[in-house]
C-alpha cells in the first residue's frame, strides 16, 4: 500500500512538473512574442528566447564592424538594438540626432558607466578617459588649461620637429636608398609611425625619451607592454560573454594573466618616473605634463592614471590615421599628385615669406618656422635638384594646406581611429528617433558605420573622395577651394563632441599634417602587397599584419595614373 502511494505521488509530482514546465514556457513565449510585437518598430537582428542574438553575434564575431554596419544600413533610423545572453542590452546608432542627444543634449544621463570603466579600469585606473562625474570634471579642467598654455604648445612643437627631422626622415631616407641593383628595403610604415607617435607622446607626457625610432635600440619594454595591455583590454569589450574574461581575471589564467603582468610593467615604469621627477626640484621646472601634475601637488596614483590616459590617447590614434591615409593615397595617385603639388607650393611660398627664427612666437602654435632637410650630408646634385628649398612647416603654412586637411578628414571618415564608443544610461530615456532606452543599457555611437551610411554621405560613401569636404569642385584655373564648415561633429564624431570633445584635436591635426607634409614632400610610398588591408578595431584601430611599403625619393616631376578603389561595406 505504501509502495503504491509513493508511486502515485511520484507520478503526480512528475506530472505536475511537466504541466508547470509547459505553463512557464507558454507564459515566457507569450511575453517574448508580445514584447517583440510592442517593439516592432525597433530594428534588431534575429533573436531567440534566453539566447537573444548570441548566435548571430558569435557567427559574426570576426566581422563585428561590418555586421553592425549592415544592421544599421537596413534600419530606417540607422539604429539597432542588440540583446544577447551574457551581455546587457545594447543600442548601436549611426543617427546624428541620437549621437547629439547622447553626447550633448542629455549628456548627464549617458556617462561611460561602470561596465565600461571595468573593462579599462585595470589599465587606466581613474584616468580622465575612464571616469565620470567630479573626477572627470577636475581632470578635464587641468587638461583644458594644460593644452592651451603657450609653453606646452612650444614644447610639443620642439619635440615634433626634432622627432621628424632628426629621426623619422633620416630613417625613411635610408630606406629609400637602393642597393645598387634597384632594390629597396621594405618598411612596416605602421610600426614606424607607431614608434614615432610613442616617442612624441612619451616626451610630452613624461619628459622621457624611449628612443623607439632609434634603430640601434631594442623595442621599448614600455611600448611593448602598452601594446599587450591595449589589445587584451579591447578583447574584453568584444567578448561574446562578459563572464568569461571576469572569471579568467579572478583565476589569474590565460590572457588575463598576461594582461596583469603587462599592466604591472606599465605602472612600475610610470611610478619610477614619477619618483625620479619628484626628487628633482620637487618635480617642477619641466614643460611635460608629468612635471606639471607633480608641481600642482596631485596624488601619485592620480598622476600615474592621468599620464597613462594621455599616452593611450596619443600613441596610436594619429599613427593609425596616417597609416590609412598613406595607403589610400597609394590607391588614388591623382589625389596624391594634387596633395604633393599643394605641399610643395605652400612650402615654397611659406619659405619665401617666413622670417626664419630659432624661437617659437605666438603665431607658431605647434611647429617652428624652419626645418632642416632630411640629411645635412646629402648634397649630391640629384638631391639638391629635388629639395632646393628648406621647408617652412609653420602653423600658417599647415593651415593653408586645405587638400591635406580634406584628405585627413576623408581618411578618418572611412577608417576612424576609434571605431565605436559606448555610454551607459543612468535612467530610462528615449532617443530622438523613438528608440526606448532602459536604465543600464549600453548605448554605442558608431563612427565606422556612420562613415558608410548612404543616408549621411550619399551613394559614393565607400569611395575616397577628399573633394566632398569642399564647398564646390576645384576651379579649372586652380583657384582656392573653400572648406566645408557645415559638417556636424555629430555626423562626423571622430573626435567625440559635446562636453567630452577631444581636447587634443587641434594638436593631433597639426601633428598629422606636419608629418604627412614632410614625408610626401620627399618620398613616394607604395605598398608591397596589392591586396586591401584589414581594419582591426582594438582600443584604437590598426592594419592587420602591418603596412609594408617601399619608399622612394620623390622626383621633381611625377607622372601618375588614376586608380579608383572603394572601401568595404561588408
Amino acid at each position: 500500500m505504501l509502495l503504491l502511494l509513493d508511486t502515485t505521488l511520484l507520478v503526480l509530482s512528475f506530472g505536475s512538473l511537466v504541466v508547470l514546465y509547459f505553463i512557464i514556457s507558454y507564459v515566457f513565449f507569450y511575453l517574448f512574442l508580445n514584447n517583440n510585437k510592442s517593439n516592432s518598430s525597433i530594428h534588431s537582428p534575429p533573436s531567440y528566447p534566453i539566447l537573444g542574438c548570441l548566435t548571430s553575434f558569435y557567427n559574426n564575431r570576426f566581422r563585428l564592424l561590418n555586421w553592425y554596419t549592415d544592421l544599421l544600413a537596413e534600419s530606417p533610423s540607422q539604429t539597432t538594438v542588440i540583446k544577447r545572453l551574457g551581455a546587457r542590452r545594447t543600442i548601436v546608432t549611426a543617427n546624428p540626432d541620437n549621437v547629439e542627444y547622447i553626447l550633448k543634449t542629455n549628456f548627464s544621463n549617458f556617462p561611460k558607466g561602470r561596465p565600461f570603466t571595468e573593462i579599462l579600469g585595470d589599465l587606466l585606473g581613474n584616468g580622465i578617459f575612464n571616469v565620470d562625474g567630479e573626477q572627470w570634471r577636475a581632470q578635464r579642467k587641468f587638461a583644458s588649461h594644460g593644452f592651451t598654455t603657450k609653453s606646452l604648445r612650444g614644447f610639443v612643437a620642439k619635440t615634433l620637429e626634432e622627432e621628424v627631422n632628426e629621426r623619422l626622415l633620416p630613417i625613411l631616407l635610408e630606406s629609400a636608398t637602393d642597393d645598387g641593383d634597384g632594390n629597396y628595403n621594405n618598411v612596416d610604415l605602421q610600426d614606424l609611425l607607431k614608434r614615432f607617435a610613442f616617442d612624441v607622446v612619451c616626451k610630452v607626457s613624461l619628459g622621457f625619451d624611449p628612443c623607439c625610432l632609434d634603430p640601434s635600440m631594442p623595442v621599448s619594454p614600455l611600448a611593448r607592454a602598452f601594446d599587450v595591455a591595449s589589445e587584451i583590454s579591447a578583447r574584453r569589450g568584444a567578448a561574446p560573454v562578459v563572464l568569461v574574461w571576469k572569471m579568467k581575471r579572478a583565476l589569474g589564467v590565460g590572457s588575463e594573466r598576461v594582461l596583469r603582468k603587462a599592466i604591472e610593467h606599465v605602472h612600475e615604469c610610470v611610478d619610477e618616473m614619477i619618483e625620479q621627477k619628484s626628487k628633482r626640484n620637487g618635480g617642477g621646472g619641466g614643460d611635460d605634463l608629468l612635471s606639471r601634475l607633480i608641481s600642482e601637488g596631485h596624488e601619485k596614483e592620480m598622476i600615474r592614471d592621468m599620464v597613462i590616459s594621455f599616452i593611450m590617447a596619443g600613441r596610436d590614434t594619429t599613427s593609425a590615421v596616417m597609416t590609412w591615409l598613406f595607403w589610400l593615397l597609394s590607391q588614388h595617385t591623382h589625389v596624391e599628385e594634387q596633395l604633393v603639388n599643394e605641399i610643395k607650393t605652400t612650402l615654397t611660398t611659406s619659405t619665401n615669406n617666413t622670417n626664419h627664427s630659432s624661437t617659437i612666437d605666438e603665431q607658431d602654435i605647434y611647429s617652428r618656422s624652419s626645418t632642416r632637410t632630411c640629411s645635412a650630408d646629402d648634397d649630391d646634385d640629384d638631391d639638391h635638384h629635388h629639395h632646393h628649398h628648406h621647408t617652412a612647416l609653420n602653423y600658417e603654412a599647415l593651415k593653408e594646406m586645405r587638400m591635406l586637411h580634406a584628405c585627413l578628414c576623408e581618411s578618418m571618415r572611412l577608417y576612424p581611429p576609434v571605431a565605436w564608443d559606448s555610454k551607459h544610461a543612468i535612467i530610462d530615456d528615449k532617443l530622438p528617433d523613438g528608440t526606448p532606452v532602459k536604465s543600464g543599457d549600453r548605448v554605442t555611437y558608431f563612427p565606422y558605420g556612420m562613415g558608410r551610411m548612404e543616408a549621411l554621405w550619399g551613394k559614393d560613401r565607400l569611395e575616397f573622395k577628399p573633394e566632398r569636404w569642399f564647398l564646390e569642385p576645384a576651379a579649372e584655373d586652380g583657384g582656392e577651394q573653400m572648406m566645408r564648415n557645415d559638417v556636424s561633429a555629430y555626423k562626423f564624431p571622430v573626435f567625440q563632441a559635446g562636453p567630452r570633445v577631444c581636447l587634443g584635436k587641434e594638436m593631433a591635426l597639426v601633428q598629422m599634417k606636419y608629418v604627412v607634409a614632410a614625408v610626401l614632400d620627399r618620398f613616394q610610398i607604395r605598398p608591397v602587397r596589392p591586396e586591401e588591408p584589414v581594419f582591426v578595431p582594438f582600443l584604437t584601430a590598426h592594419m592587420a599584419g602591418g603596412f609594408n611599403v617601399r619608399i622612394q625619393r620623390r622626383a621633381a616631376a611625377t607622372t601618375t595614373t588614376t586608380t579608383t578603389t572603394t572601401c568595404p561595406s561588408t
